[in-house]
């Protein structure tokens, strides 16, 4: 049972809330109704504004739909204008443009072309809208006249702008410098700056445009006569330049490194021109029968004679010399002249790839080296006919022109394969043909020559007096020591003729072994002939002496230029046989002093008793024998004396050894006849100490004594 006082609290508190909640309620109604009224004036100012648009819209939208009419309507006509004016414009092209196309681009390219592609659009107009218009005819003429005007101007900056190659720049562009690490390259600029982005942008616009490739064909032209006249410069530089210093100097690079020759001579023997003038002269008196004589030996050093013989000959043949420097400075011309070949060509296609169009500059390429590779080619056919027709009068010295130019070309192949990639087989085949021809004469004079060794007659009057070195001997080292210094070329001569599918790819070393095979035919035919020519000497000692001077300086000379290690590619032992007939040699000599020697044996010597008193024929023995000693030597001293043994070594050899045998000899004799009274006037018989004796031998082979 709840207490009676909580109740009427509970109650009292329920009340409360039901007041509150019921102030909520109303609180809540009030709100609404005035929402409600707020919401009424809302709907019914929408519903007023809306009506207000629609009346709006109702009147704005016919006066828009007139304006846009309007504004089209206005528009059309702005293009009707514009394209009126437009159309207006082609009419009057051909007098807007009439002054800038008669007075021509020179000046003013890019102005000159701005008015050519109006000209061109009143063209392209005309024929499209009026091609019956007469105003089509005349900007037709006038775009004619402009592209004549473009191709003119286009040859007229080539011509005046194109300048043949200065010599010395060449020159520097061809320089190796061994000196230097790394090369820096010589530019050839060929035309201005300015003026090749003018040309560039005439030959765009005649491919694009113009519709005509013969400026292609003036391109060539004008070039290639400019690379024919560079290379004719250089030829004629070499000319007035070369013959006095026969080195060409660049003043252009000198300024980088001081005293320096830009330029070397190439690298040719220093004998070659020696070699010339001994071979010529061989060619034109040993072989016509003439008198010639011993030539420059290694020895020369040891034996002034030789030097005076050599001096004869200069002045003898000083004509032939200058002649021989004249075609020396042909031969470094023209080598010279086949490296600025390539390197102009190559300067050259590098500028026409910025001028021709891609698919026409092999072919213009192709023509505008023409000339100047023709010209090459002819004056390398020229060098090959001339050495023909030397070789035809048995003037081998030819071939040794054809060896450095053949070294080169062959050297430079490469390079023109390079250079001509993408030209003509007729224009690759050129070079190749020219190296054929000049293996060809080539190995035609090397086996002519070989045969001139073995076939040289044996003449008398052609035979060195005091038996040194014959001409034919000294020639033909010579000859020889210019094949070790072209040793590749002459072994690649001779491989070329070889038919042996063998040699169709023959290797360095194939052609080493020709080479070899070759020079010791040389050498066997030389020594067969002058084992022949040995024989005109009616002394058997002078022809020992002469055949030993001629094998010793056969072998000095093969050790003295190395020709002996090619030599022994096929001859092992040639050395060995060379010492073992100079040793022959020395003993035939040698035998000539048995008629000397032969009086000091004991041979026919009476037996000497002690105290017993000689017959007179006993007597007569040993007077025969002390004059047949003094005879016999006074004679071989008084002819000896007057042979020459050049090498000083083996002269002296000589000399020792003949002193040894006859001082033993002399003395021993004299020991055995010292208390023998064989005549009353002993100092008629006695005539010569033993010192004497060896001092006359010691004078033998001293014409100066």
């Amino acid at each position: 049972m709840i207490p009676t006082e909580d109740a009427s609290a509970r109650k009292k508190e329920i009340e409360e809330k039901l007041k509150q909640e019921q102030e909520t309620l109303s609180f809540i109604r009030e709100n609404l109704e005035k929402s409600d009224q707020l919401t009424k004036g809302m709907v019914s100012i929408l519903s007023s504004f809306e009506s207000r648009l629609m009346q709006l819209e109702n009147s704005i939208i016919p006066v828009h739909k007139q304006t846009e009419n309007l504004q089209r309507l206005q528009e059309n006509v702005d293009k009707t204008l514009s394209c009126m004016d437009h159309v207006i414009s082609y009419y009057h092209v051909a007098k807007d443009t009439d002054r800038i196309i008669r007075e021509g681009p020179t000046g003013r390219l890019a102005e000159y072309l701005s008015c050519i592609a109006k000209i061109q659009k009143a063209v392209e107009y005309f024929q499209d809208n009026n091609p019956d218009s007469p105003e089509l005819n005349t900007v037709k003429a006038r775009f004619e006249k402009g592209k004549e005007l473009l191709e003119a101007e286009f040859r007229n900056l080539l011509t005046r702008y194109s300048k043949p190659v200065p010599p010395i720049l060449i020159l520097d562009a061809l320089t190796v410098d061994d000196e230097l690490e790394v090369q820096e390259e010589v530019m050839l600029e060929h035309l201005p700056e300015a003026v090749l982005q003018d040309i560039i942008c005439i030959s765009g616009w005649l491919v694009e445009y113009g519709r005509n490739q013969d400026f292609m064909n003036v391109y060539f032209q004008i070039r290639s006569n400019q690379l024919d006249r560079s290379i004719k410069g250089l030829k004629d530089h070499f000319r007035k330049n070369s013959a006095s210093s026969g080195v060409l100097y660049s003043p252009a690079v000198q300024t980088k490194r001081k005293d320096t020759p830009t330029k070397k001579a190439p690298k040719r023997p220093g004998t070659i021109r020696k070699a010339q003038n001994l071979l010529k002269q061989y060619s034109q008196h040993g072989l016509d029968g003439k008198k010639g004589g011993s030539n420059l030996t290694p020895m020369e050093d040891h034996d002034p004679r030789v030097k005076h013989h050599s001096d004869a000959l200069n002045e003898k043949h000083g004509a032939a010399s200058g002649k021989d420097d004249v075609l020396d400075i042909e031969i470094d011309s023209y080598i010279h002249c086949i490296s600025a070949f390539v390197k102009l060509a190559q300067s050259e296609y590098a500028l026409l790839t910025e001028i021709i169009p891609e698919h026409h500059q092999k072919k213009t390429f192709d023509s505008l080296i023409q000339e100047a590779l023709d010209n090459l080619m002819l004056e390398g056919d020229n060098i090959v006919s001339a050495a023909r027709r030397a070789i035809m009068r048995h003037d081998y010295s030819a071939v040794l022109t054809i060896f450095p130019i053949l070294k080169h070309l062959k050297n430079s192949k490469s390079d023109f394969d390079s250079t001509l990639q993408g030209t003509a087989a007729s224009t690759k085949n050129k070079l190749p043909t020219l190296i054929t021809s000049m293996e060809s004469i080539g190995a035609k004079a090397l086996e002519e020559f070989a045969d001139s060794i073995k076939n040289d007659p044996d003449k008398e009057y052609n035979m060195p007096k005091d038996g040194t070195v014959h001409e034919l001997t000294s020639n033909a080292i010579l000859f020889l020591q210019q094949l070790l210094d072209f040793h590749e070329t002459a072994g690649a001569m001779l491989a070329s003729q070889e038919t042996s599918s063998s040699a169709s790819s023959y290797s360095s070393e194939f052609s080493k072994r020709l080479l070899s095979t070759y020079i010791c035919k040389v050498l066997g035919n030389l020594q067969l002939n002058l084992l022949s020519k040995s024989k005109v000497y009616e002394d058997s000692a002078l022809s020992a002496i002469f055949l030993h001077n001629n094998y010793n300086y056969i072998l000095k000379s093969l050790e003295k230029s190395d020709l002996i290690a090619l030599v022994k590619v096929t001859q092992k032992k040639a050395e060995v046989s060379y010492r073992e007939l100079i040793e022959q040699q020395i003993q035939m000599y040698q035998r000539s002093w048995f008629r000397v020697t032969e009086h000091l044996t004991d041979r026919n010597m009476p037996v000497i008793q002690p105290y017993n008193k000689l017959k007179d024929k006993e007597r007569q023995v040993i007077k025969d024998k002390f004059k047949g000693f003094n005879d016999g030597l006074e004679e071989l001293c008084k002819t000896q004396k007057g042979w020459a043994i050049p090498d000083k070594e083996q002269r002296d050899f000589i000399r020792q050894a003949q002193k040894r045998v006859v001082s033993e000899g002399y003395r021993a004799f004299l020991h055995r006849c010292a208390n023998i009274q064989f005549t009353k006037n002993p100092e008629k018989y006695h005539k010569y100490r033993p010192e004497q004796v060896e001092d006359m031998i010691e004078r033998l082979f001293d014409t100066s004594a």
